[in-house]
């Protein structure tokens, strides 16, 4: 088990299915876990902070509730995954401005937080980053998995999460001299209550023969965010069940 006993670790986007988890690992493993969850109040005694990962002025305001509060930040995840309303049309629907404003939404939140954080860790000159990208960053889709369902795979997710994988390795190399590893997960299909249709076709192509859970993703999370993996930076962990080796 991974000990991350008092660290001080933020997750953003921390409600959401994979950051549950992921809070909750962090706690059973000894982290004093913080979630950054958009309209949210501020309730440090519970873990949550109010922020807007897309707003610089709303992460600076929270990075300062941190600091001001326990002094420094061990760990950080970029997990949230703000989105527009029409997320998930095929490609040839997606119009300029969807795609522009997604990008905006998912890539450059994590720039941003990434410049702030990795600041504070440099001068600390300790932390550890880890960026959540996907199967999907690094693979091209399989749409049969799809197919009898009205999913596909969102065509501005493949470009985010490959941006993601190849920024985690810039920032690695940058950082490194400074003490600080940047690492992300890539997970693969996680089950989440989809289309049975959908479950069944992803399922009979994973070599595994089944999606994953969220504490299944987690735990990889902890592992890089813990003194256990400090000889490990710019690594994009594949987390899928073996899709990424077929």
């Amino acid at each position: 088990m991974s000990n991350l006993k008092n660290k001080i670790i933020v997750v953003t986007g921390g409600s959401g299915l994979l950051g549950t988890a992921m809070i909750n690992d962090l706690k059973l493993k000894g982290a004093t876990a913080l979630n950054f969850e958009v309209n949210q109040l501020d309730d440090l005694n519970e873990g949550i902070i109010g922020c807007d990962v897309t707003n610089e002025i709303s992460v600076k305001r929270a990075l300062d509730l941190i600091i001001d509060k326990f002094g420094r930040i061990d760990g950080w995840v970029n997990n949230a995954y703000p989105r527009t309303a029409d997320w998930g049309n095929k490609f040839e629907e997606v119009s300029l401005k969807s795609w522009q404003k997604n990008v905006d939404f998912q890539l450059n939140s994590v720039f941003l937080c990434a410049q702030k954080v990795l600041e504070i860790m440099k001068n600390q000159k300790r932390g550890a980053m880890v960026n959540m990208a996907s199967i999907y960053g690094i693979l091209g889709p399989d749409f049969s998995v799809y197919k009898g369902t009205a999913m596909t795979m969102p065509a501005a997710y493949s470009a985010i999460k490959g941006g993601v994988v190849n920024f985690t390795r810039y920032l690695a190399s940058y950082y490194a001299a400074y003490g600080v590893r940047v690492n992300c997960v890539s997970p693969g299909g996680i089950f989440n209550n989809q289309n049975d249709v959908f479950v069944k076709q992803y399922e009979n192509k994973v070599p595994m023969g089944r999606l994953g859970k969220p504490k299944e993703v987690a735990g990889p999370v902890s592992f890089l965010l813990s003194d256990e993996s400090s000889y490990i930076t710019g690594h994009n962990l594949m987390v899928d069940g073996g899709w990424a080796v077929i």
